[in-house]
């Protein structure tokens, strides 16, 4: 498939993803501030294991010039990139302050036995498969918050939650410095492999590549619903 192809192929797993039940209930949740902190806890879990996630499909993979993606991609989440001198996970961090967490908070955060049950599974799908489909995996993740590919949707999952959190919390731009930055990163790093799928997935391998992709959202599906779980029961 050419670029293209994998664009419209893996938009059409990705919107229908973002109109699943477990979207649907997560996004009907009025945020309270621990709410809040429930949600942003447990999304830096998700956050700090796709270093490791990347790494994995690093290290399958033979090509340089995917590695040279992969380093390029991780030096902006890891090191620096317009968004931050320190790296996202400092962002997850300014955010935290903006409902009452501190950085031991976030850092120290136990994952509920959903959260730990997707992070495993993304760890096998990245690091056991073959490196095609765990690139996938992790392009689709990040293809949630394509604005241009939701807009229709109330925009891409970190611009729906930076408005989300104003709204319901009463909160600025300025603090959700993690969703206001990747509600535009995540833009540029959702194109970032597409050529490299065009490039190196052969036609035997497609439609596993395909399945992966809807199997990497329905991870992220099943972590919104443990959230969603934890949120409705407190106030």
């Amino acid at each position: 498939m050419t670029e293209q192809d994998w664009s419209i192929r893996m938009g059409e797993l990705v919107r229908a993803s973002y109109q699943s039940a477990a979207f649907e209930r997560f996004w009907g949740i009025k945020l309270t501030q621990r709410r809040a902190q429930i949600y942003l806890t447990q999304h830096s879990l998700f956050v700090r294991h796709r270093r490791d996630c990347w790494m994995n499909v690093s290290a399958n993979c033979p090509e340089m010039s995917v590695k040279q993606k992969i380093l390029e991609h991780e030096y902006e989440e890891v090191i620096r990139d317009e968004h931050s001198e320190h790296g996202h996970l400092d962002l997850v961090i300014r955010q935290g302050k903006s409902i009452g967490l501190t950085a031991d908070d976030i850092l120290n955060t136990v994952p509920f036995p959903t959260t730990r049950a997707c992070l495993y599974a993304y760890s096998w799908l990245t690091r056991e498969k073959p490196w095609q489909e765990g690139l996938a995996a992790l392009m689709a993740t990040e293809r949630c918050s394509d604005n241009r590919l939701l807009e229709d949707l109330g925009g891409g999952n970190a611009l729906k939650t930076a408005k989300k959190w104003m709204e319901d919390l009463g909160l600025t731009w300025e603090q959700v410095p993690n969703a206001a930055a990747h509600s535009k990163a995540d833009e540029k790093h959702s194109d970032m492999f597409l050529s490299s799928l065009a490039e190196f997935v052969r036609k035997d391998q497609e439609e596993n590549v395909l399945q992966a992709t809807k199997e990497s959202l329905e991870l992220r599906e099943l972590m919104l619903w443990g959230m969603s779980d934890a949120m409705e029961k407190v106030t």
